[in-house]
């Protein structure tokens, strides 16, 4: 018992001594790690402040400065566990996990798919920070533009994280490229209203809008002669063209037109009506049948007379009757033997 209280001892006492041989150089690895920590953040900083004054590299300064930090960090880790561990290796860490150089290649492929991707955006710039994009079902403002991914804030406070490969190989709309935009709404008026007049008063309303641009100035065009209405697209400019100023200026168009149009100019704004008319069927209430031109040959001299509802009524009846009388015949000639 008493010999193997002493070897727990032996080996408490050994671990002891191996552990206080060590500590000089724990202290001094922890210390160079932080150093190393310290000049990646001024690396950073100094990556950050060189391409301050340059806006189109200035996005790009922020990644650099994040990766020379990364990429230091990394380097002064290494560096510490070779001072404790002077027979430590980085390609001792690979092995130790047991990834092998293929497994890398497969398992960084997508990130570093992304990474390129990330730096294209930075560089060519297709959108920026703060700018207002559409990305297929996605909508809202440009946060932040990371090497992996970017971020985008939709108009109903949520956030979006999209890969940067996604964003370069796809269509994106930037609503914010530029400092104008113009936006367009379409109006029906109906078929009795002057159109030129319409037209006028729509111009008015809009160029009484303080949102409106003046340079360019609005216009509206008829465009289509639709079912129940003819339709007059106004188009009118804003600055700038951020999605609140958009709707902001789409309701205050919107209210003046119908405005003008409908309450103070007694102009018509037909909502979407059908018309159904059963041929050969109509009373002599539906008008003259000489006009009436739907659904009868242009040209035609002998116009037919409207039926009236008794004619309809005995017409109705002597069919009946002739009906049951041919089954009342056939009946008795298949009783007869």
């Amino acid at each position: 018992m008493n010999a193997e209280l002493s070897l727990v001892w032996n080996k408490i006492q050994a671990m002891i001594n191996s552990s206080l041989v060590l500590l000089p150089n724990i202290v001094l690895a922890i210390v160079v790690f932080f150093v190393f920590v310290f000049a990646g953040r001024s690396l950073k900083l100094a990556v950050k402040r060189l391409t301050r004054r340059h806006r189109q590299a200035r996005n790009l300064g922020m990644v650099l400065g994040r990766l020379t930090q990364g990429l230091v960090i990394l380097i002064g880790l290494f560096v510490a566990l070779s001072i404790v561990v002077p027979t430590f290796r980085a390609g001792d860490l690979v092995q130790l996990l047991g990834i092998s150089g293929v497994a890398i290649g497969f398992a960084f492929r997508d990130i570093l798919q992304n990474f390129l991707a990330g730096i294209l955006i930075l560089l060519t710039e297709p959108f920026q920070i703060d700018d207002q994009i559409v990305f297929k079902d996605f909508e809202g403002t440009v946060e932040n533009i990371e090497t992996r991914a970017t971020t985008i804030r939709t108009y109903d406070g949520r956030r979006i994280v999209i890969p940067n490969s996604e964003l370069f190989t796809n269509s994106v709309t930037v609503n914010t490229a530029y400092e104008n935009r113009r936006l367009e709404y379409d109006i029906g008026i109906g078929y009795g209203d002057n159109v030129d007049e319409a037209k006028r008063l729509m111009l008015e309303a809009i160029g009484s809008i303080d949102e409106v641009l003046k340079d360019p100035a609005p216009d509206v065009l008829a465009m289509e002669l639709a079912d129940s209405s003819i339709n007059i697209r106004a188009r009118w400019w804003i600055k700038p063209p951020r999605r609140m100023d958009e709707l902001r200026s789409r309701d205050k168009v919107i209210s003046a037109i119908w405005q003008k149009l409908y309450i103070e100019n007694g102009i018509d704004l037909p909502y979407p009506t059908h018309q159904i008319l059963f041929h050969d069927q109509t009373e002599e209430t539906d008008g003259d049948r000489s006009r009436q031109r739907e659904g009868w040959p242009a040209g035609r001299r002998e116009v037919p007379k409207p039926r009236r509802i008794s004619d309809s009524l005995s017409t109705l009846a002597e069919m009946r009757s002739q009906h049951n009388g041919s089954q009342e015949s056939e009946r008795t000639e298949s009783e007869e033997p």
